[in-house]
């Protein structure tokens, strides 16, 4: 049977709003489906456009937040089913975007728990290392569970305020946690675009053009952006109530990438991918970034197209132990923030005493970039080594929704 209730409001998917929908059906299988415009006028022609291209980027199986401004009584998970929606353009007088999406209803958070599905395998390395499970869910989480054994915690503050952090996550585990619906989205991995009306919009979904110069990816305690200098990207680790930069340049055969695209791998809340893609002779070469909500660091992985010496280095040389052999590096004193670099990668590289990897005759590198906040007086668990050992155990994940 289907109902159709009234008006519900304003939708929030989490990274965007839709206007007030016109038609609402509902199925007593969960189903629902939600018709709705936006338009310009009222909004401009670019945040309509923005708006439609949001829309398409639900991702189909998906599972998302859901609230509604009117009706607190629909607000909770739901998992994307389908969306369409139609543009017309009337020489940009008019611009129209009717949608329509289809939504199963999975339950409100006080019905289900998140499941974060974590593989059992650590990243492949040369150094002997078993790596450390950790786990970070969103910000306003609680009744984190992980069976009968329990894993240790700690803080993180970034720009959205204290995340809980979950370390030695015991193996063939998946945690269970419940979280408010308005608490989903806190602490997420975002993408965002300075091209984006309104202006640094929030990216949605892997199909929205990103300008190679205009975008950046950030989960609170790191941010990372694009320099207009070839091959640099700036990586802003949060601490003392502020984001401080480092510049580091990735080079190869000795030249440094001039990105010609930026696309969108993964974008979840749990974990975001962007892939950089410049033109060689012959060939070409990639990198691809990859940031983890509650992570320290930002995980890197340079390829070509043929075998050539792979370079990442800070752009502001700063002195270190060449510590290459335990696969990192770090500053040897605290900098002027009261932080210090730390840099590294899973697979045999040569280290440096100013902040340099380089690994020869290969076809990639992988390597993690952060700082190690508080310097000489870092917590357990933000050392360099930790941080080392969180990149070698950082595991793919997953979340799904199951029922208390």
């Amino acid at each position: 049977m289907a109902i159709h209730g009234p008006d519900w409001g304003e939708i929030n998917f989490g990274r965007f709003q839709l206007v007030e929908t016109g038609v609402v059906s509902e199925q007593s299988d969960g189903t629902v489906s939600l018709q709705g415009q936006e338009s310009s006028p009222p909004a401009t022609v670019e945040e309509c456009l923005v708006l439609h291209e949001q829309v398409l980027g639900l991702q189909t199986g998906h599972i998302y937040a859901v609230q509604f401004r009117d009706d607190a009584t629909r607000n909770g998970y739901y998992q994307v089913e389908s969306t369409t929606a139609e543009m017309t353009n009337y020489q940009s007088e008019v611009v129209t975007s009717n949608w329509t999406t289809s939504l199963t209803r999975l339950g409100s958070d006080k019905e289900v728990d998140l499941q974060s599905r974590l593989t059992a395998t650590v990243r492949t390395n040369d150094f002997a290392l078993s790596g450390e499970r950790w786990h970070g869910p969103a910000i306003g989480h609680y009744a984190y569970w992980t069976g009968t054994t329990n894993p240790t915690s700690m803080t993180r503050t970034g720009a959205e305020g204290a995340m809980t952090v979950y370390r030695g996550v015991p193996a063939n585990v998946s945690p269970r946690w419940g979280c408010d619906v308005a608490d989903y989205n806190t602490g997420r991995v975002r993408i965002t675009d300075t091209q984006l009306v309104p202006m640094g919009a929030e990216v949605e979904g892997t199909n929205m053009e990103l300008g190679t110069l205009s975008w950046s990816l950030s989960n609170a305690l790191v941010n990372v952006a694009p320099t207009s200098t070839a091959g640099v990207v700036d990586v802003q680790t949060y601490s003392g109530s502020s984001f401080h930069s480092k510049r580091w340049k990735v080079t190869v055969a000795g030249t440094p990438p001039t990105w010609n695209s930026a696309t969108v791998l993964r974008n979840d809340p749990e974990m975001c991918v962007i892939r950089l893609v410049a033109s060689q002779s012959p060939g070409r070469a990639a990198l691809d970034l990859t940031l983890r909500r509650g992570s320290r660091v930002v995980e890197g992985y340079l390829q070509s197209s043929s075998s050539a010496t792979h370079v990442v280095a800070l752009v502001t040389a700063e002195t270190n132990v060449n510590t290459a052999a335990s696969g990192y590096l770090t500053k040897t004193s605290d900098d002027a923030d009261g932080n210090r670099f730390v840099c590294g990668s899973a697979r045999t590289f040569t280290g440096s005493t100013n902040g340099t990897m380089t690994k020869s005759s290969t076809t990639f590198l992988d390597f993690f970039l952060g700082a190690v906040v508080g310097g000489g007086s870092a917590v357990s668990g933000d050392a360099a080594v930790d941080l080392r050992n969180q990149y070698i155990g950082s595991m793919a994940e997953s979340t799904y929704i199951v029922r208390r």
